[in-house]
């Protein structure tokens, strides 16, 4: 897809409304400082559309950035920061949780960890949680320049045997950095955008 307009559209907080459109959604989770916002960044080739910080825990809403009025990319909170307070957690959890039940447009979940560790307990709730929600979730590994290149088969080994994951399940591999795995990420969602938009938006 050839970006022509990102904007940040909509931001739902636990009480928000979720949007009504007729645009397919696909949405990005992850713990705390796994990448996301620089993930987010890469793939629409701005440096600042999502904020990166060096606190975990930044993103306490759910953002949905509309893409060339052809689709909705949409980052969820970051979990699994311990010094947010239960209650907060909680708070977010729910937010994701409802997001994940009631969204009507909501075509697949990316799931990022970071290709150097073995998933966390965190993330392997979430993807049981976004499994029982019936979506297969698209793993990103993140921070793959953080690795040599002859450790990176067995890193996606250790996440797959970590999560789970069928045979089927899809692991990308991605650096922020070199932006290896972007074209991945992309020819996913735009096989997406053309299943699901009107002939003239899969030109897009």
């Amino acid at each position: 897809m050839i970006i022509r307009n990102v904007t940040l559209e909509t931001v739902c907080g636990v009480t928000s409304p979720l949007p009504v459109h007729d645009r397919i959604e696909v949405a990005f989770a992850g713990k705390s400082n796994v990448g996301k916002s620089s993930l987010i960044n890469a793939l629409m080739n701005r440096k600042a559309l999502a904020r990166t910080s060096a606190q975990p825990g930044k993103t306490q809403t759910i953002n949905f950035y509309n893409i060339n009025d052809a689709m909705y990319l949409v980052d969820l909170p970051g979990y699994g920061y311990a010094k947010v307070s239960q209650a907060e957690k909680e708070k977010w959890g729910k937010l994701i949780e409802r997001y994940l039940q009631k969204s009507q447009m909501l075509k697949a979940v990316f799931l990022l960890v970071d290709i150097r560790h073995a998933p966390s307990a965190n993330d392997k709730m979430m993807y049981e949680w976004v499994t029982y929600n019936g979506y297969e979730p698209v793993i990103v590994a993140t921070k793959l320049d953080k690795i040599k290149r002859s450790q990176v088969q067995k890193q996606v080994k250790e996440i797959r045997a970590g999560l789970g994951m069928t045979k089927e399940g899809v692991v990308i591999p991605f650096s922020a950095q070199t932006k290896q795995g972007r074209e991945e990420i992309w020819a996913l969602m735009d096989g997406w955008v053309e299943e699901s938009a009107p002939s003239e938006l899969a030109e897009l």
